[in-house]
Protein backbone atom coordinates (compact mmCIF):
# COMPACT_ATOMS: atom_id res chain seq x y z
CA UNK A 1 0.00 0.00 0.00
CA UNK A 2 1.54 3.24 -0.95
CA UNK A 3 1.93 6.18 1.61
CA UNK A 4 0.01 9.92 1.33
CA UNK A 5 1.97 12.64 -0.45
CA UNK A 6 4.07 14.56 1.84
CA UNK A 7 5.56 18.10 1.97
CA UNK A 8 7.36 19.93 4.93
CA UNK A 9 5.92 24.00 5.44
CA UNK A 10 8.31 25.83 3.73
CA UNK A 11 7.84 23.30 0.41
CA UNK A 12 4.69 24.43 -0.52
CA UNK A 13 3.75 26.69 -2.69
CA UNK A 14 3.51 30.28 -1.98
CA UNK A 15 0.01 31.64 -3.19
CA UNK A 16 0.94 35.53 -4.71
CA UNK A 17 -0.76 38.49 -3.63
CA UNK A 18 -2.21 39.01 -6.76
CA UNK A 19 -4.07 35.34 -6.70
CA UNK A 20 -5.69 35.35 -3.24
CA UNK A 21 -8.69 37.19 -4.83
CA UNK A 22 -11.89 36.57 -7.17
CA UNK A 23 -12.74 40.44 -6.00
CA UNK A 24 -10.50 42.40 -4.25
CA UNK A 25 -11.52 42.14 -0.43
CA UNK A 26 -15.14 40.26 -1.49
CA UNK A 27 -14.73 37.01 -2.75
CA UNK A 28 -11.37 34.78 -1.93
CA UNK A 29 -9.71 32.87 -5.05
CA UNK A 30 -10.58 29.80 -5.78
CA UNK A 31 -13.59 30.26 -3.10
CA UNK A 32 -16.54 28.18 -2.34
CA UNK A 33 -18.85 29.88 -0.11
CA UNK A 34 -22.73 31.57 0.34
CA UNK A 35 -24.34 34.39 -0.34
CA UNK A 36 -26.72 34.03 2.43
CA UNK A 37 -29.55 35.75 3.67
CA UNK A 38 -33.57 36.52 4.43
CA UNK A 39 -36.18 36.36 1.92
CA UNK A 40 -36.49 39.55 -0.27
CA UNK A 41 -32.96 40.97 0.36
CA UNK A 42 -31.92 40.95 -2.81
CA UNK A 43 -29.58 37.32 -2.60
CA UNK A 44 -30.08 36.79 -6.26
CA UNK A 45 -28.93 40.37 -7.48
CA UNK A 46 -26.04 39.86 -5.50
CA UNK A 47 -24.81 36.71 -7.15
CA UNK A 48 -25.82 38.28 -10.77
CA UNK A 49 -23.46 41.11 -9.65
CA UNK A 50 -20.20 38.88 -8.64
CA UNK A 51 -20.84 37.09 -11.51
CA UNK A 52 -21.33 39.91 -14.46
CA UNK A 53 -18.22 41.34 -12.79
CA UNK A 54 -16.14 37.82 -12.80
CA UNK A 55 -17.16 37.55 -16.18
CA UNK A 56 -16.56 41.24 -17.68
CA UNK A 57 -13.77 42.40 -15.12
CA UNK A 58 -16.11 45.05 -13.99
CA UNK A 59 -16.09 46.93 -10.72
CA UNK A 60 -18.31 44.67 -8.76
CA UNK A 61 -21.29 46.45 -6.59
CA UNK A 62 -19.23 49.99 -8.41
CA UNK A 63 -17.03 49.41 -5.79
CA UNK A 64 -14.57 46.29 -5.43
CA UNK A 65 -12.06 45.44 -8.39
CA UNK A 66 -11.75 42.26 -10.16
CA UNK A 67 -8.63 40.39 -9.74
CA UNK A 68 -9.34 37.78 -12.21
CA UNK A 69 -12.00 36.70 -15.00
CA UNK A 70 -13.16 34.26 -17.08
CA UNK A 71 -16.18 32.17 -17.61
CA UNK A 72 -19.06 32.08 -15.33
CA UNK A 73 -21.60 28.98 -15.06
CA UNK A 74 -24.96 30.08 -13.82
CA UNK A 75 -28.04 27.88 -12.87
CA UNK A 76 -30.71 29.91 -11.18
CA UNK A 77 -33.44 27.43 -10.09
CA UNK A 78 -36.34 29.89 -8.89
CA UNK A 79 -36.16 32.72 -11.34
CA UNK A 80 -37.77 32.40 -15.37
CA UNK A 81 -35.01 32.46 -17.78
CA UNK A 82 -36.06 35.50 -19.38
CA UNK A 83 -36.12 37.41 -15.40
CA UNK A 84 -32.33 36.33 -15.35
CA UNK A 85 -32.08 37.58 -18.76
CA UNK A 86 -33.35 41.52 -17.60
CA UNK A 87 -31.47 41.20 -14.65
CA UNK A 88 -28.12 40.32 -16.23
CA UNK A 89 -28.81 43.20 -18.84
CA UNK A 90 -29.66 45.50 -16.20
CA UNK A 91 -26.95 44.90 -14.15
CA UNK A 92 -24.35 45.29 -17.21
CA UNK A 93 -25.60 48.68 -18.03
CA UNK A 94 -24.99 49.98 -14.50
CA UNK A 95 -21.53 48.35 -14.36
CA UNK A 96 -20.94 49.73 -18.15
CA UNK A 97 -20.39 46.49 -19.88
CA UNK A 98 -22.04 45.43 -23.54
CA UNK A 99 -24.94 42.89 -22.96
CA UNK A 100 -24.13 40.72 -25.60
CA UNK A 101 -20.03 40.45 -24.69
CA UNK A 102 -20.92 38.77 -21.35
CA UNK A 103 -18.74 35.45 -20.75
CA UNK A 104 -21.60 33.69 -18.63
CA UNK A 105 -23.32 30.75 -19.78
CA UNK A 106 -26.78 29.73 -18.12
CA UNK A 107 -27.70 26.29 -17.43
CA UNK A 108 -31.42 25.83 -18.99
CA UNK A 109 -32.09 22.69 -17.80
CA UNK A 110 -35.66 23.00 -16.00
CA UNK A 111 -33.90 20.97 -12.69
CA UNK A 112 -30.51 20.67 -11.21
CA UNK A 113 -30.38 17.62 -7.92
CA UNK A 114 -27.29 17.35 -6.31
CA UNK A 115 -28.32 14.23 -4.42
CA UNK A 116 -28.33 12.36 -7.80
CA UNK A 117 -25.51 10.90 -9.11
CA UNK A 118 -26.43 11.83 -12.86
CA UNK A 119 -26.85 15.57 -12.08
CA UNK A 120 -23.99 15.36 -10.42
CA UNK A 121 -21.78 13.30 -13.43
CA UNK A 122 -23.53 16.31 -16.04
CA UNK A 123 -22.56 19.02 -13.86
CA UNK A 124 -19.34 17.87 -13.40
CA UNK A 125 -18.79 17.14 -17.40
CA UNK A 126 -20.12 20.89 -17.64
CA UNK A 127 -17.55 22.79 -15.47
CA UNK A 128 -14.94 20.23 -17.22
CA UNK A 129 -15.56 21.05 -20.81
CA UNK A 130 -16.53 24.93 -19.89
CA UNK A 131 -13.59 25.67 -16.69
CA UNK A 132 -15.51 28.23 -15.45
CA UNK A 133 -13.46 30.87 -13.31
CA UNK A 134 -16.76 30.74 -10.89
CA UNK A 135 -19.49 28.46 -10.64
CA UNK A 136 -23.40 30.39 -9.49
CA UNK A 137 -25.51 28.43 -7.90
CA UNK A 138 -28.65 29.58 -6.76
CA UNK A 139 -30.76 28.75 -4.73
CA UNK A 140 -29.28 25.68 -2.31
CA UNK A 141 -32.73 24.64 -1.59
CA UNK A 142 -33.94 23.82 -4.99
CA UNK A 143 -30.85 21.75 -5.54
CA UNK A 144 -31.75 19.00 -3.22
CA UNK A 145 -34.15 16.52 -1.33
CA UNK A 146 -32.23 15.84 1.75
CA UNK A 147 -32.85 17.23 5.16
CA UNK A 148 -30.54 20.72 5.71
CA UNK A 149 -30.69 20.06 9.42
CA UNK A 150 -28.97 16.63 8.89
CA UNK A 151 -24.97 17.13 8.73
CA UNK A 152 -24.81 13.39 7.41
CA UNK A 153 -27.13 14.21 4.56
CA UNK A 154 -25.54 18.14 3.52
CA UNK A 155 -21.98 16.58 3.83
CA UNK A 156 -21.70 14.70 0.89
CA UNK A 157 -23.24 17.58 -1.39
CA UNK A 158 -21.14 20.13 -0.27
CA UNK A 159 -17.90 17.91 -0.36
CA UNK A 160 -19.00 17.38 -4.31
CA UNK A 161 -18.62 21.19 -4.34
CA UNK A 162 -15.43 21.14 -2.66
CA UNK A 163 -14.14 18.55 -4.82
CA UNK A 164 -15.61 20.74 -7.80
CA UNK A 165 -13.27 23.64 -6.76
CA UNK A 166 -10.23 21.43 -6.12
CA UNK A 167 -10.98 19.24 -9.41
CA UNK A 168 -11.31 22.22 -12.36
CA UNK A 169 -9.87 25.52 -9.85
CA UNK A 170 -13.20 27.12 -9.89
CA UNK A 171 -14.67 29.81 -7.08
CA UNK A 172 -18.21 28.13 -6.29
CA UNK A 173 -21.11 30.52 -5.23
CA UNK A 174 -24.08 29.15 -3.43
CA UNK A 175 -27.13 31.02 -2.52
CA UNK A 176 -28.71 30.52 0.75
CA UNK A 177 -31.69 31.09 3.06
CA UNK A 178 -31.80 32.45 6.52
CA UNK A 179 -33.25 30.41 9.07
CA UNK A 180 -36.87 31.47 10.39
CA UNK A 181 -36.46 33.57 13.55
CA UNK A 182 -33.10 34.48 13.33
CA UNK A 183 -32.96 37.62 12.51
CA UNK A 184 -30.98 38.77 15.54
CA UNK A 185 -28.14 35.75 15.42
CA UNK A 186 -24.78 36.16 13.90
CA UNK A 187 -25.06 36.34 9.88
CA UNK A 188 -23.43 32.54 10.04
CA UNK A 189 -25.11 31.43 12.71
CA UNK A 190 -28.97 32.54 10.95
CA UNK A 191 -28.60 30.26 7.93
CA UNK A 192 -30.79 27.59 7.68
CA UNK A 193 -30.09 23.90 8.35
CA UNK A 194 -27.12 22.16 9.71
CA UNK A 195 -23.73 24.41 10.56
CA UNK A 196 -21.92 22.59 7.99
CA UNK A 197 -23.13 25.27 5.93
CA UNK A 198 -21.49 27.84 7.63
CA UNK A 199 -18.67 26.08 8.17
CA UNK A 200 -17.86 25.07 4.61
CA UNK A 201 -17.73 28.38 2.91
CA UNK A 202 -14.31 29.97 2.29
CA UNK A 203 -15.92 33.55 1.44
CA UNK A 204 -19.15 33.63 3.00
CA UNK A 205 -21.75 37.18 2.42
CA UNK A 206 -24.75 37.55 4.23
CA UNK A 207 -27.40 40.19 3.73
CA UNK A 208 -30.15 41.44 5.86
CA UNK A 209 -32.33 44.32 6.81
CA UNK A 210 -32.39 46.89 9.42
CA UNK A 211 -35.63 48.66 9.01
CA UNK A 212 -35.41 49.36 5.65
CA UNK A 213 -31.93 49.52 5.32
CA UNK A 214 -30.11 46.84 3.51
CA UNK A 215 -26.36 45.78 4.79
CA UNK A 216 -24.06 43.07 3.75
CA UNK A 217 -21.56 41.20 5.84
CA UNK A 218 -18.30 39.96 4.59
CA UNK A 219 -16.61 36.64 6.01
CA UNK A 220 -13.40 35.10 4.98
CA UNK A 221 -11.83 31.79 6.45
CA UNK A 222 -8.08 33.60 5.28
CA UNK A 223 -9.00 37.11 5.87
CA UNK A 224 -10.34 39.74 8.09
CA UNK A 225 -13.93 40.25 7.94
CA UNK A 226 -15.53 43.57 6.65
CA UNK A 227 -17.19 45.91 8.42
CA UNK A 228 -20.90 46.26 7.41
CA UNK A 229 -21.67 48.19 4.19
CA UNK A 230 -25.01 49.31 3.31
CA UNK A 231 -26.41 48.51 -0.25
CA UNK A 232 -29.23 50.15 -2.16
CA UNK A 233 -31.17 48.36 -4.98
CA UNK A 234 -31.05 50.93 -7.50
CA UNK A 235 -32.97 52.16 -10.34
CA UNK A 236 -31.18 54.09 -14.31
CA UNK A 237 -32.18 54.31 -17.47
CA UNK A 238 -34.10 50.98 -16.84
CA UNK A 239 -31.10 49.20 -15.12
CA UNK A 240 -31.60 47.67 -12.26
CA UNK A 241 -28.34 46.79 -9.89
CA UNK A 242 -27.47 47.21 -6.14
CA UNK A 243 -24.69 49.57 -5.42
CA UNK A 244 -22.54 50.40 -2.32
CA UNK A 245 -24.15 53.29 -0.19
CA UNK A 246 -22.50 56.36 0.40
CA UNK A 247 -23.57 57.16 3.98
CA UNK A 248 -22.27 54.76 6.04
CA UNK A 249 -24.49 51.84 7.89
CA UNK A 250 -26.15 52.80 11.56
CA UNK A 251 -24.28 53.34 14.39
CA UNK A 252 -26.72 51.62 16.74
CA UNK A 253 -26.73 48.56 18.32
CA UNK A 254 -29.47 46.11 17.20
CA UNK A 255 -32.78 45.98 19.30
CA UNK A 256 -32.23 42.90 21.38
CA UNK A 257 -34.87 40.24 20.38
CA UNK A 258 -38.37 40.06 21.91
CA UNK A 259 -39.01 36.97 24.25
CA UNK A 260 -40.97 35.77 21.04
CA UNK A 261 -37.49 36.13 19.15
CA UNK A 262 -35.75 34.19 21.48
CA UNK A 263 -37.64 31.37 21.48
CA UNK A 264 -37.85 30.97 18.14
CA UNK A 265 -33.93 31.38 17.86
CA UNK A 266 -33.39 28.77 20.26
CA UNK A 267 -35.76 26.23 18.31
CA UNK A 268 -34.03 27.61 15.27
CA UNK A 269 -30.48 26.48 16.63
CA UNK A 270 -32.21 23.02 17.44
CA UNK A 271 -32.03 20.26 15.19
CA UNK A 272 -34.75 18.11 17.14
CA UNK A 273 -37.77 19.11 19.03
CA UNK A 274 -37.47 20.50 22.90
CA UNK A 275 -39.52 20.01 25.80
CA UNK A 276 -41.15 22.50 27.48
CA UNK A 277 -38.03 22.34 30.51
CA UNK A 278 -35.24 22.08 27.27
CA UNK A 279 -37.24 25.22 25.31
CA UNK A 280 -37.51 27.04 29.13
CA UNK A 281 -34.03 26.61 29.88
CA UNK A 282 -32.43 27.48 26.31
CA UNK A 283 -34.58 30.73 26.01
CA UNK A 284 -33.17 31.82 29.69
CA UNK A 285 -36.34 33.76 30.31
CA UNK A 286 -38.63 34.22 33.44
CA UNK A 287 -41.47 31.67 34.24
CA UNK A 288 -44.06 33.89 33.66
CA UNK A 289 -42.55 36.19 30.36
CA UNK A 290 -41.24 32.55 28.48
CA UNK A 291 -44.83 30.77 29.23
CA UNK A 292 -46.96 33.94 27.66
CA UNK A 293 -44.46 34.18 24.83
CA UNK A 294 -44.60 30.53 23.68
CA UNK A 295 -48.72 30.86 24.18
CA UNK A 296 -48.45 33.85 21.30
CA UNK A 297 -46.06 31.80 19.32
CA UNK A 298 -48.09 28.55 19.18
CA UNK A 299 -51.25 30.20 19.00
CA UNK A 300 -50.45 32.08 15.81
CA UNK A 301 -48.82 29.04 14.59
CA UNK A 302 -44.68 30.02 14.53
CA UNK A 303 -44.47 27.23 16.94
CA UNK A 304 -45.36 24.08 16.89
CA UNK A 305 -46.65 21.21 19.73
CA UNK A 306 -46.33 17.77 19.48
CA UNK A 307 -45.60 14.19 21.19
CA UNK A 308 -41.98 14.93 20.65
CA UNK A 309 -41.74 18.57 21.71
CA UNK A 310 -42.01 22.20 20.70
CA UNK A 311 -40.32 23.38 16.96
CA UNK A 312 -40.97 25.31 14.20
CA UNK A 313 -42.85 25.14 11.21
CA UNK A 314 -41.22 23.25 8.42
CA UNK A 315 -39.98 26.15 6.13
Amino acid sequence: MSTLPLSKPHELDDCPEARRWLIEGLWADQAVGIVGGEPKCCKSFLALDIAVAVASGATCLRRFPVAQTGPVLLFAAEDALHIVRRRLAGISRAACVAFETLDIHVITSPSLRLDRSDDRNRLQETVDALRPKLLVLDPFVRLHRVDENVVAEVAPLLAYLRQLERRFSTAVLLVHHARKGAAHARAGQALRGSSELHAWGDSNLYLRRKDETLLLTVEHRAAPAMAGLVLELRTQDHAVALHVADHAPPATDPDPPSPQERIELTLAASTTPLSLRELRSKSRMRTATFCQALATLTAAGRVLRSNLGYSLPTQ
